[in-house]
């Protein structure tokens, strides 16, 4: 059952989403060469804390690893798609692309987004995997309508994603949100005809989260059971944003 929320729940999921964005806006004035991943988690745990809100990450039980995870940030760099482990080891390089994925629960209600940051310039084809990953979140961004079904939403990405011939990641998908972290429906990021396809309505919230390889789109998990790399070791791009259907249009909870 697809959750949907009144005003007055939009507005706690707003505040949620905001504290995100700044968490989110930090990091990428953090990332630089030099910085270690861990530097970048504690700073957004300090900052999670600090807002009298609680990471969504840190704690999460994941019944496929059989763990609860031990970050409140995920940062995956270069190759890694998803789910990479902050750590004092993982120095951030020249050339270098780190997506960074994290999420609060603020009075009962969660918020959650991603980026990709590149660390200084990067290669040309590089920089259009990030345009392209960027461009089809807003083109599902703008199919979140009422009246519109969710393979509106998934399909935007895919035809975006494909023209230019890069590889959808299909193992992770996005997801509903509001009390819980992830609520239903899956949202992956192609039009996938076992699922159902249900339309969309007012007060419906999607956590949208295009994730793009720069070669082939089969992914596989590292031996540390949560780090998702791309398996012919193209580079991968994430971002994500919260959006709500409402009467006026889409609205982005994760950004200002």
């Amino acid at each position: 059952m697809i959750i949907r929320k009144t005003p007055a729940e939009l507005e706690k999921m707003r505040a949620a989403g905001l504290l995100v964005h700044g968490i989110l806006k930090r990091m990428e004035a953090m990332v630089s060469e030099g910085v270690t991943t861990l530097e970048l988690e504690l700073e957004a745990e300090k900052m999670i804390r600090d807002a009298g809100a609680k990471p969504a990450f840190k704690g999460y039980y994941v019944p496929a690893v059989g763990q609860r995870y031990q970050f409140v940030l995920c940062t995956s760099v270069n190759e890694e798609v998803v789910h990479g482990l902050p750590s004092a080891k993982r120095i951030l390089k020249k050339g270098d692309i780190v997506s960074i994925d994290t999420g609060v629960e603020l009075n009962g209600y969660y918020g959650d987004s991603a980026i990709t940051v590149p660390v200084g310039e990067v290669s040309p084809k590089v920089e259009r995997l990030l345009a392209v990953t960027r461009e089809s979140l807003e083109l599902a961004i703008d199919q979140m309508r009422a009246g519109n079904r969710l393979f509106d939403v998934c399909g935007a990405v895919e035809r975006h994603v494909n023209s230019h011939g890069f590889g959808i990641v299909r193992e992770f998908v996005g997801h509903g949100i509001g009390t819980q972290l992830h609520e239903e429906p899956q949202v992956p990021n192609y039009v996938d005809r076992k699922n159902e396809n249900p339309r969309l309505k007012e007060g419906m919230v999607l956590a949208i989260e295009p994730m793009v390889n720069a070669g082939k789109p089969e992914s596989r998990v590292t031996a540390d059971k949560w780090t998702a790399v791309s398996k012919d070791g193209s580079f991968s791009a994430h971002f994500e944003h919260c959006v709500a259907i409402t009467a006026e249009g889409p609205w982005v909870l994760t950004r200002p």
